[in-house]
C-alpha cells in the first residue's frame, strides 16, 4: 500500500509538473530556452558539464544538448585539447555556434606542476573564457593565486568527495584552502560529492556562496561513500531546497548537470534530470 507520506510526495511532484508543463511546452514551440524564458528573475543558467559526454565526440554531444535544449557547456579537453591552436579553437566555437551552444568555462583540469598551471591559464585565454574549473595540487595554490591576478580570471576548485580525500573532498575543505587567497579563487560545488562526504550542499551554498563560481548539479543514491549518481529526481538531495537557496543567495553562475550514470548511453537519464530540474525551477516560482 502507498503510505500517506509517499502519496503526498507523489502528488506534490505531479502538481509541480502540471504547473510547469504549459509554460515549458509554450517555450519549446517558440524554440527558446525554457528556463531562461520562464524564470526571468533567475540569474543562474541550466548548463551541461562536458564530462557527461566522456564517451562521445563533440558532434554527438551537441546533438544531445540540442534535444534537451541546453545552451551552455563547460568544455572538457577531450573535446578541445589543451594544445589546440587558434584555427582548431575557432572551428570548435563555430561548431558550438551552429548548435546554439556557448562554452562558458573549461575544465575540470588537473594540475600537478607550475607548467600545467601555466598551460591551463593560457588555454582558457585562447578559448576565450574567464572561468577555469581546476584541481590543483595543494602546494600549487600560491602559484594559482599569482596566475589569477595575472590573467584576471576566476578559478573554481572542483571538489571530489570521499573517493579522493586528498583532492578537496567537500566544500569546507575547499573553503579552508582558499579563504585567504585572491577572492577570484573559489569552488565548483559538486552537490553529489559534497553530499557523499557527509555535507549538506544547501547549507554549504548558503555559507560559501561568495566563492561558489560553478555548480555541478546532480543527485546521488545515498549520503555516504556508497552513494552513486542517479537521475536528479530520484536521489537523497533536496533539489527544491537547493533551488530556493540558489535564489536566496542570488547565484549567477552555471548549474551544470554532471551525469555519471549509464555513460555509454546517457541521454534518457540526462533528459529526465534536466526535465526534473526545469520543472522544479518553474514549479517553485
Amino acid at each position: 500500500m502507498t503510505t500517506r507520506r509517499n502519496f503526498v510526495k507523489q502528488t506534490g511532484a505531479g502538481l509541480i509538473a502540471a504547473i510547469a508543463a504549459p509554460a515549458l511546452l509554450s517555450n519549446c514551440t517558440q524554440g527558446k530556452d525554457p528556463v531562461e524564458k520562464n524564470s526571468e528573475k533567475d540569474l543562474f543558467k541550466v548548463s551541461m558539464a562536458g564530462y557527461s559526454f566522456v564517451k562521445f565526440d563533440l558532434e554527438q554531444s551537441l546533438k544531445m544538448m540540442q534535444r534537451m535544449d541546453v545552451r551552455y557547456l563547460c568544455i572538457k579537453d577531450f573535446h578541445l585539447p589543451l594544445n589546440s591552436n587558434e584555427e582548431q579553437i575557432a572551428a570548435f566555437h563555430a561548431q558550438l555556434k551552429e548548435s546554439n551552444v556557448t562554452g562558458y568555462a573549461v575544465g575540470p583540469i588537473y594540475m600537478n606542476s607550475e607548467t600545467e598551471v601555466d598551460n591551463a591559464f593560457e588555454y582558457a585565454k585562447k578559448v576565450g573564457v574567464k572561468l577555469i574549473v581546476g584541481v590543483p595540487k595543494h602546494s600549487l595554490l600560491p602559484y594559482v593565486d599569482k596566475k589569477v591576478k595575472e590573467y584576471d580570471m576566476q578559478y573554481a576548485i572542483h571538489l571530489h568527495g570521499p573517493d579522493m580525500p586528498d583532492k578537496y573532498p567537500d566544500a569546507d575543505d575547499v573553503w579552508n584552502n582558499v579563504k585567504d587567497l585572491d577572492p577570484r579563487i573559489g569552488m565548483c560545488l559538486d552537490v553529489g560529492h559534497d553530499t557523499r562526504n557527509g555535507k549538506d550542499p544547501v547549507a554549504d551554498l548558503k555559507k560559501y556562496h561568495t566563492r561558489v563560481f560553478d555548480i555541478h548539479i546532480k543527485n546521488v543514491t545515498a549520503a555516504s561513500k556508497a552513494g552513486r549518481t542517479c537521475e536528479m529526481g530520484r536521489g537523497v538531495i533536496d533539489i527544491p531546497a537547493f533551488v530556493h537557496m540558489l535564489r536566496e543567495v542570488k547565484y549567477s553562475g552555471a548549474c551544470s548537470l554532471e551525469f555519471e550514470k549509464d555513460m555509454s548511453d546517457p541521454l534518457a537519464g540526462l533528459a529526465e534530470s534536466i526535465g526534473y530540474f526545469r520543472g522544479v525551477i518553474d514549479g517553485l516560482k
